[in-house]
């Protein structure tokens, strides 16, 4: 909104044309959506406590979690409103890569938001039943799959890139679309299944959107990716404004949910950002690296699948109790532990992540 209102402004007053670059308009999204969060953030945890809106606890969970029964969920509308305002304040609307994240931003942050109703309004621990949320969760990525399929113009916008091979670039067609499928719900769920401790899914997830804020503005930059052997896409770099306020609206959210938690994410934080991040990779077209600077969430999600794996096929658990990180958990780690320490191996695979981008 305001790109468009500089440019209108920039022949009559030349400070307005500061609003042209993409790196500030990224530095100015990140604050925004950090101070729109620090703003919101108390006045929806006294909203979501005077409705009673808390945490409903599984009885097999950690016994640790007993004491969190009550605590305000539903904190990640918090998120996805910073995200909105900085991202319509400071994107170029024109660009309909920036409108695809925030079509799947929305429409997941709906799923979930139904999700955490029935959760902590109809008191149902189960939520939304799967196969329905399963529906729309393909419903709105493939919505998004078809839509970006349909206004690629260059074969770069297509392509599969394939990390260390810089030459092993394959046109994958209308398997675009099945990728762009997978890719985006099944972040969404990885996401949601990390959510399990404070702090836990917040975190990681800034990393990677600032990973991606870089691969974004190399991606849209010409020479950037030339010199790193990428695909250059001509609609990416303005999605380092989307990034970054992802990063900001992050940041603001982990202040109030930082160990011990005043809110929690809920779905319809969680299954947004994860989609959005499934998104930002396929747009950007560096699936593989979303797999490699996502590791945390990808490993919570194998051992999700391992453990009921093995328990249906040998009646036999592998962890003391999955998502991984109550396994942990479950073997005396203190909660803060668990965190940081997930925090920190985020933090080295993305910066090895950023690294294979070189290496090719």
């Amino acid at each position: 909104m305001l790109v468009w209102l500089a440019e209108l402004l920039t022949p009559h007053f030349s400070f307005f044309n500061v609003f042209s670059y993409l790196t500030f308009r990224a530095i100015i999204s990140i604050l925004t959506a950090l101070f729109v969060s620090l703003w919101i953030g108390p006045h929806l945890i006294r909203r979501l406590q005077r409705l009673q809106i808390g945490q409903v606890v599984r009885n097999d969970g950690p016994e640790s979690h007993f004491s969190k029964a009550g605590t305000p969920t539903m904190g990640g509308l918090m998120i996805l409103i910073a995200i909105f305002v900085s991202v319509l304040l400071w994107a170029d609307l024109s660009n309909p890569y920036v409108w695809v994240v925030l079509f799947v931003l929305g429409t997941f942050g709906a799923i979930g938001f139904v999700d955490d109703y029935r959760k902590v309004v109809r008191k149902n621990t189960d939520g939304l039943i799967a196969r329905w949320k399963y529906f729309w969760q393909s419903a709105a990525a493939l919505a998004a799959a078809v839509f970006v399929y349909a206004i690629a113009r260059e074969p770069s916008q297509t392509q599969l890139v394939v990390p260390f091979f810089k030459d092993v670039m394959p046109q994958l067609g209308l398997l675009f679309i099945v990728l762009s499928y997978f890719v985006i719900v099944g972040s969404s769920n990885a996401v949601n299944l990390t959510d399990g401790l404070d702090g836990l899914a917040i975190m990681p997830t800034v990393m990677v959107a600032a990973g991606f804020a870089l691969v974004a503005w190399a991606t849209g930059n010409v020479n950037f990716a030339s010199y790193l052997h990428i695909p250059y896409v001509a609609h990416a770099g303005e999605l380092t404004v989307v990034c970054t306020a992802m990063v900001g609206a992050g940041l603001g959210f982990l202040w109030f949910n930082t160990f011990p938690a005043q809110v929690f994410m809920g779905d319809v934080g969680s299954l947004a950002l994860g989609a959005a991040l499934g998104a930002i990779a396929v747009l950007v077209r560096q699936e593989f690296l979303l797999v490699v600077m996502g590791g945390i969430f990808v490993i919570e999600t194998l051992s999700v699948i391992l453990q009921v794996g093995s328990y249906k096929l040998r009646g036999q658990r592998i962890f003391r109790m999955a998502p991984i990180h109550h396994h942990y958990e479950l073997k005396g780690w203190p909660e803060p532990r668990v965190i940081v320490r997930f925090w920190i191996i985020t933090l080295m695979l993305v910066l090895v992540g950023l690294a294979t981008l070189k290496l090719r």
